[in-house]
């Protein structure tokens, strides 16, 4: 009998703990634009060739992220690096919560690394950057007032 009644309480424990979780999930996924779709745009940096490649890594890291999570994943525009990588890329990923779960990485990744392509084997800092933007579609309202916008009109003086 008192196995029996271990065994119920570690099956409501284990229930309580998943709504838990979602809880959690859903707490952070709170934002505004948190359901909508992503642009990832991602910049290579200073390093050169080196920096193309990290470039191209990250962008097939979240590329098969979002495919491994069920997310449709198309590259909207890319541009090759001279001898490896990608100079910039940007994609397209569609799915609930896409930007939610993505707008944290914003910013500039670094990978340190021995270079492959340095003959002397040095280690080498590469930067890429990477900024998220939400897919804006109707359900966000925008409002202007326009007694906050001001007009200004000049002319050029001189020979132009």
């Amino acid at each position: 009998m008192g196995e029996d009644v271990d065994a119920e309480i570690e099956v409501k424990y284990q229930e309580i703990l998943a709504k838990l979780q979602d809880l959690e999930l859903k707490n952070m996924l709170s934002g505004e634009e948190d359901q909508l779709d992503a642009i990832l745009e991602i910049n290579a940096g200073a390093g050169g060739t080196e920096s193309n490649d990290w470039a191209s890594m990250l962008s097939r890291m979240y590329i098969m992220w979002g495919q491994n999570n069920g997310y449709k994943v198309e590259v909207l525009d890319q541009v090759d690096g001279d001898v490896a990588g990608i100079k910039s890329i940007s994609i397209q990923i569609s799915g609930d919560f896409a930007f939610g779960y993505l707008k944290g990485d914003n910013g500039v990744h670094r990978l340190v690394r021995i270079s492959p392509f340095d003959s002397s084997a040095r280690r080498h800092t590469s930067f890429a950057s990477a900024y998220i933007y939400p897919v804006v579609d109707d359900s966000i309202q925008i409002e202007l007032n326009w007694a906050d916008i001001d007009m200004q009109t000049s002319r050029s003086g001189g020979a132009g």
